[in-house]
């Protein structure tokens, strides 16, 4: 049940946050790049659940896709260089997975501190 309820929520704020690149999916060649920052292990249920809510929104990895992770391996003190690391791959969105990577109000100072050029950032 908890991973169901993960799976939706990761797969509704992918959507919210990728309904204006649908347009760029339907152009042949052009590849969406997607920064997943994660604090431990990469292959949970939820980065699961994105995989699938991109696919139905008809993004496929190695065709119209690239996700682009980072994982933080449990250790708090790497999130702010691999944030900055995934901004400076220019992606087009970047997905924070895990509580710890979620970047509460520490977190997001520190955000802001390693990539003082952001202009916009998404917490749901």
């Amino acid at each position: 049940m908890r991973c169901r309820t993960i799976a939706s929520i990761v797969t509704l704020t992918l959507g919210l946050l990728c309904a204006p690149l649908l347009t760029d999916a339907q152009q042949p060649g052009k590849v969406v790049r997607i920064g997943v920052l994660s604090f431990s292990v990469a292959g949970s249920p939820g980065l699961a659940g994105l995989r699938q809510g991109l696919r139905e929104l008809g993004y496929v990895e190695g065709q119209n896709l690239a996700l682009v992770q980072r994982d933080a391996e449990g250790q708090y003190e790497r999130l702010p260089d691999l944030a900055t690391d995934l901004v400076g791959l220019r992606v087009e969105v970047l997905v924070a997975h895990g509580a710890a990577a979620t970047l509460n109000e520490k977190r997001l100072e520190l955000l802001k501190e390693a990539v003082p050029e952001v202009s916009r950032i998404a917490v749901l």
